[in-house]
């Protein structure tokens, strides 16, 4: 694994999980946030994740965002702040 955060690699590893997508990227965009609310130090609190899977076929754009949040539902609990998705099919 590259140097990701802890947040960034658990969500990578629960979307592959739960989604088998054939492309993933986990982009932590938090510094980008820095003194708004939800920034934490150290980042890894606002993230866009661009992922396509088969599961999304035949899926509305809430139906496929469902699917995603849904995976990370504990993430989205705590240190998530933020979260855009773009999930396509392959």
């Amino acid at each position: 694994m590259s140097n990701m955060g802890e947040v960034t690699n658990t969500i990578e590893k629960k979307l592959r999980d739960a989604l088998a997508p054939t492309h993933l990227e986990v982009i932590d965009e938090s510094e980008g946030h820095r003194g708004h609310a939800g920034f934490r130090e150290g980042g890894e609190s606002h993230f866009r994740v661009v992922i396509r899977s088969s599961a999304f076929e035949g899926q509305s754009r809430v139906a496929r965002q469902r699917l995603v949040m849904d995976a990370l539902r504990e993430e989205l609990k705590g240190p998530i702040h933020a979260l855009s998705i773009k999930a396509d099919t392959p």
